[in-house]
């Protein structure tokens, strides 16, 4: 497929700063007070993933108290205290609700952050779940927590990107993929493969940046390790979709989505600033995460409404 290519912005990743252990420890015993805090003023903006937010605490304390199996200290403090940030709000609420109406029995993710999975598997006992990624250290993590949470007998792990992945057709009931395909180049055949894998009658939820114009978004690194650099030494990062690449990338292989919802930021550039904090500052207060995605984002109607950065959840069913 020969589409139009979008505009190109250039970002820089910033240096991190160094700090002390001194400091990173007061950190941590600041984020255990502050985080519940947090989390209670963010009531007051109805902030999305609020109660998934509570089941990744319960995660992190299963783990804390009844691991089956080795897992680090700082994995079970990320869960309890630092499991998500920023949109990961919105697209864990988005999914996760949608997911726990159904019960899927064969499960494929490609590539999310590994606590939803882990979730839904433990939720629903029938559940039999594949996880493709093609980052070798994020899937050691998930290994180590499916051992952990005693699922290694019904969980499989493969490193590699879905392109090369060898299921067969109609293998899964339910499919997500949480913020990835827009990392993809060849997005439209990442889409086409696992709508090859979605059974009829099967659900895929995918969530994916956008903006009321679509963009390609470069960086000075090659932050997984999978892309070449351009002409220019920079590495392509990711895309956001507008309402025209959606139909043009995503949805000439699906159809239209059955369910979507949009949740952006109120002021431009509100995401990268707080994406660039993150990376440079070690002692970055992610206690305020959820109070600042009810403060600073709410949900929009249209694509072409946001100011800014934003992300789509989609939800679609396979006709029989």
């Amino acid at each position: 497929m020969d589409l139009e290519s979008p505009r190109r912005a250039y970002l820089r990743i910033p240096s991190r700063r160094a700090t002390s252990r001194v400091w990173r420890l007061v950190r941590a015993l600041v984020g255990i007070v502050l985080t519940p805090v947090y989390w209670l003023l963010a009531h007051r903006y109805r902030t999305p993933g609020l109660r998934f937010r509570v089941d990744c605490t319960l995660l992190g304390l299963r783990l804390l108290f009844g691991r089956k199996g080795f897992i680090s200290f700082a994995d079970i403090r990320r869960l309890l205290f630092l499991p998500m940030d920023s949109t990961r709000y919105f697209e864990f609420a988005f999914v996760w609700d949608a997911l726990s109406k159904l019960s899927p029995l064969r499960y494929l993710d490609v590539s999310s952050p590994y606590v939803l999975p882990m979730a839904l598997m433990l939720r629903n006992p029938t559940v039999f779940g594949e996880l493709v990624n093609p980052d070798v250290s994020d899937l050691a993590i998930t290994a180590n927590l499916v051992k952990a949470l005693g699922l290694d007998g019904r969980c499989n792990l493969q490193a590699c990107l879905i392109d090369a992945a060898t299921f067969g057709t109609g293998s899964f009931d339910v499919i997500t993929s949480i913020s990835v395909v827009e990392h993809i180049l060849q997005d439209t055949q990442a889409i086409q493969k696992m709508w090859d894998f979605l059974q009829p009658g099967g659900r895929l939820f995918l969530t994916l940046p956008c903006a009321a114009e679509a963009e390609e978004r470069y960086n000075d690194r090659n932050e997984y390790g999978l892309v070449t650099p351009d002409e220019k030494g920079n590495f392509f990062f990711y895309r956001l979709y507008d309402e025209q690449s959606l139909q043009e990338r995503i949805f000439s292989v699906t159809g239209q989505p059955r369910r979507w919802m949009i949740y952006g930021e109120k002021a431009p550039g509100t995401l990268l600033r707080n994406l660039d904090r993150k990376m440079a500052d070690p002692l970055y207060p992610y206690w305020r995460e959820p109070y600042m995605m009810g403060r600073d984002f709410c949900y929009f109607k249209r694509i072409g409404d946001l100011p800014g950065d934003g992300v789509i959840g989609l939800e679609f069913e396979k006709g029989e």
